[in-house]
């Protein structure tokens, strides 16, 4: 279980590093709508990540079973497309950077989050988490390592809780820290926002790059 979670843990890490969804919570802290809005987002968030790990789970754990000293072709395959898959995604995020200081333009439901509702921050939540393309490639990498490692009903639970906590953690801390203290977060907040909005494609093409070359190498070892 404890390998698992090890080798799950840098996907973890890029989900929750993921500067999109912190920016969009931030945004929703700073609304006037701050604690039903940024409740929902959290919710949605935790919801998309927890549905796209256990989905992929499911689908690597009917995979043909594979002897324990024998190669595992199909893992490795699948861990290879998605590796390749990340590289380029990485690639897109770096060529769209911000170049010669220029500002970076924010997409249009994050420049009309003021009138953001519950539910729509729910919805927000879900599908920045599930259906984004570089998270739901995160989450499969994490789904095919989880399902493939023949693991028991209990330590399965275990593994894709600590999996969910980690990738959310990012979002959950400053949402949690906001309902206990508003005022005090409200500058360090705007900062952290800033600072997130100009270096959103460099930090996530590092990120891409680094665990796509990862899942790369591990699928190497599959064949």
């Amino acid at each position: 279980m404890l390998s698992v979670i090890g080798e799950t843990l840098p996907l973890a890490l890029g989900i929750a590093i993921s500067p999109i969804p912190i920016i969009a919570a931030i945004l929703m802290l700073l609304s006037p709508k701050a604690r039903v809005t940024s409740v929902g987002f959290l919710l949605g968030w935790v919801i998309g990540i927890t549905v796209a790990v256990v989905v992929f789970t499911l689908i690597s754990s009917v995979l043909p079973e594979e002897d324990s000293d024998a190669s595992a072709p199909v893992k490795g395959i699948i861990q290879l497309v998605l590796g390749l898959l990340l590289l380029l995604v990485a690639l897109r995020q770096w060529r769209g950077r911000p170049r010669d200081g220029a500002a970076p333009v924010l997409p249009k439901w994050m420049q009309a989050i003021d009138k953001v509702t519950f539910p729509v921050a729910l919805g927000l939540g879900f599908l920045l988490s599930a259906l984004n393309p570089k998270n739901l490639l995160m989450g499969a990498g994490a789904g095919v390592a989880i399902g493939g490692a023949a693991l028991d009903v209990g330590s399965l639970v275990v593994v894709i809780i600590v999996f969910v906590v980690i990738a959310a953690s990012t979002v959950a801390v400053p949402v949690i820290a906001y309902l206990v203290a508003a005022e005090k977060l409200r500058g360090p907040l705007d900062a952290l926002r800033d600072w997130l909005q100009k270096e959103n494609a460099v930090i996530m093409a590092v990120l891409l790059l680094v665990i796509g070359v990862s899942m790369i190498g591990k699928s190497f070892a599959s064949f």
